[in-house]
């Protein structure tokens, strides 16, 4: 049914996406090392020439690291680049590579957080943030048991056929985000854990202003919502890109206490707190080319304007 699917894809104006899914899949092959070096140059190249991306980057981190010299700030974004364009060429490697290399290039910290949880039979959401090693990260875990998580398509649809074939290869069910809450909770019921990225700006629509690194953000109050209908656990888990090509580390959190508390602000809040720690320990993995702050309090003005 995969290659039905497929071969809707031959007119010439498909041709272009489908040489950049053969240049992935060629990469995927790489060694990793040069991979993270070919891609750390891909990631310099773009933090050169993209300077509407890199304006982004800047006012994301002068805004949540004020306490920096300049010139760290500028180190943090040059380096968010840098892995940036790793995470572009090994994306291949998620979609595509064994599960034996998969599970050789992966580790795990805090893992007994999530065995003891399956081992207690309870319900999970693990809390997953935008950090670059979050493909990998849903990927590996989907290895060893089902899970289900939030599908968005790209406009691409070539692109989107392949990345749900590819996502969806060993026992990850991807849910489209349009879809009702109710897909989602009765899974997560069942015992499938959930891998839920909650921490992007999609306007005030179902968020609170909530505030990450200080400033009021727009959050989400789904996963709050998503944790009381299925009598869940919240189990921080944040994938780390190792440097130099070493691989990655899945890091588990210990759950979260009293969560939710039926404050949708204090709950939002103490998330958002969990993502800003791990933003902390590893500033250049956040994913700050997105405009986390674009939607503002009524009054205040744009962060991302040019004067």
């Amino acid at each position: 049914m995969a290659e039905a699917r497929l071969s809707r894809f031959r007119h010439p104006r498909h041709w272009p996406t489908w040489l950049g899914l053969a240049f992935m899949r060629v990469v995927s092959w790489l060694p990793l090392p040069l991979i993270a070096a070919v891609g750390g140059a891909l990631g310099m190249l773009l933090y050169a020439l993209h300077t509407g991306r890199r304006h982004i980057v800047n006012v994301n981190v002068r805004r949540c690291f004020p306490e920096l010299a300049a010139s760290a700030q500028a180190r943090i974004a040059r380096r968010h680049f840098r892995a940036f364009g790793q995470t572009l060429l090994d994306i291949g490697i998620s979609w595509w590579a064994s599960e034996a290399r998969i599970r050789r290039l992966t580790r795990f910290r805090g893992r007994e957080h999530y065995d003891q949880a399956l081992r207690e039979n309870k319900n999970i959401i693990l809390l997953a943030p935008h950090f670059l090693g979050l493909e990998v990260g849903g990927i590996r875990l989907s290895i060893e048991r089902p899970m289900v998580t939030v599908f968005r398509h790209p406009v691409n649809e070539l692109l989107s056929v392949v990345m749900e074939r590819a996502r969806s290869r060993f026992q990850l069910n991807l849910v489209e985000h349009i879809k009702p809450l109710t897909a989602l909770v009765r899974q997560t019921k069942k015992g499938v854990p959930l891998y839920y990225l909650p921490d992007q700006d999609a306007g005030p629509r179902q968020s609170v202003f909530a505030p990450f690194f200080g400033i009021p953000a727009a959050t989400f109050v789904v996963l709050p919502r998503l944790a009381e209908m299925t009598d869940a656990v919240v189990i921080p888990c944040i994938t780390r890109q190792l440097s130099w090509g070493r691989g990655y580390e899945i890091n588990f959190r210990p759950p979260l206490n009293n969560f939710p508390s039926g404050d949708p602000v204090a709950d939002t809040t103490r998330m958002n707190r969990e993502i800003e720690e791990a933003a902390r320990e590893m500033p250049e993995q956040y994913f700050w080319l997105h405009k986390r702050f674009k939607t503002r309090p009524k009054g205040e003005k744009d962060f991302y304007k040019r004067d």
